[in-house]
C-alpha cells in the first residue's frame, strides 16, 4: 500500500493515504507524529527518513485507522479515557505517556496546546499548532466526510459540547486539518457541524438507514458531511 507523503511547510508533512491522513510536525528539537495510520505499518520509518530529530507519537484517538504504526513506538502520547478503546476495543499494545486537556508540547519553538474534544471517542483530542495557526482535529471536525456516531462509546450531544468548546479557542488557528475528506478547511466548520448535529438531534434532518461493517445505522446527510448514527428506532 503506497502512502503519498506531501509537505506544507519546510516544518509539517502530511502523509495520505485512501481515506485517512496523519502528520508529521518538527520543532527546533523534537519532532512528532500525530497519529500513525491505517495500512501503514512503518509510520516510524517513513518519519525518520524526513528528519534526524527525536521522533514522538501523538494518537488523536484509538480507532484503527489512527493507529496502524503504533506497534513502532514502545510508548505514545494520548488522552487516558481512550484507553479502554485501545486496549480492549483495538488489542494495542505499547504504554500510554498520558496528555491532559490544556497540556503543550513543545517540539522546541513549536508549542502544540492539547484541547480534549469527546463525543466521536472519549479521549479525542485536538492538537493546536500555535506557531503555525493551525489545527489538527482528527475526526470531529470535517468537511464533506462521514463522521462516525454510531457504537456504545459514541455520544452526539457530547460530540456538539466539544465543538462549542473547540470554537472558543478558533481565535488561536486560521485553518484545519482534519484527518479525513477535505484539508485544509476553515474555522467555521466547527459551528456549521455543531448546528448541523443539532439538527440531526432535532429531528429535522432526515436519515436513511443503510449498514457499515455489519452494524445498522442511520445516516444523515447535512451537507457539511455526513453523520453516521445508531440505528433510528
Amino acid at each position: 500500500m503506497s502512502v503519498e507523503i506531501r509537505q506544507i511547510d519546510a516544518a509539517t508533512w502530511i502523509f495520505e493515504e485512501p481515506g485517512v491522513r496523519f502528520f508529521l510536525l518538527t520543532g527546533d528539537e523534537r519532532a512528532l507524529l500525530i497519529d500513525s495510520g491505517m495500512q501503514t505499518h512503518n509510520a516510524r520509518a517513513l518519519a525518520e527518513g524526513l528528519t534526524d530529530l527525536p521522533l514522538s507519537l501523538l494518537n488523536t484517538h484509538a480507532d484503527p485507522d489512527h493507529i496502524g504504526s503504533n506497534a513502532e513506538f514502545d510508548h505514545f502520547y494520548m488522552n487516558p479515557a481512550e484507553a479502554t478503546n485501545y486496549y480492549n476495543s483495538r488489542k494495542g499494545g505499547g504504554s500510554i505517556d498520558p496528555i491532559w486537556d490544556g497540556d503543550i508540547l513543545d517540539l522546541g519553538n513549536r508549542p502544540l496546546k492539547l484541547v480534549e474534544i469527546p463525543g466521536h471517542t472519549p479521549g479525542s483530542v485536538a492538537v493546536i499548532d500555535v506557531k503555525y495557526r493551525r489545527a489538527f482535529t482528527g475526526d470531529p471536525v470535517q468537511r464533506h466526510g462521514r463522521i462516525f456516531m454510531f457504537g456504545i462509546h459514541r455520544e452526539l450531544r457530547t460530540y456538539r459540547l466539544s465543538l462549542l468548546k473547540l470554537q472558543r479557542y478558533a481565535g488561536e488557528f486560521d485553518e484545519i486539518y482534519p484527518s479525513h475528506a477535505d484539508a485544509p478547511i476553515d474555522t467555521a466548520s466547527i459551528m456549521e457541524l455543531y448546528d448541523a448535529a443539532g439538527r440531526v438531534l432535532s429531528g429535522e434532518l432526515p436519515g436513511h438507514d443503510e449498514e457499515m461493517h455489519g452494524t445498522p445505522i442511520t445516516a444523515y446527510d447535512a451537507g457539511i458531511s455526513v453523520f453516521l448514527c445508531d440505528r433510528r428506532q
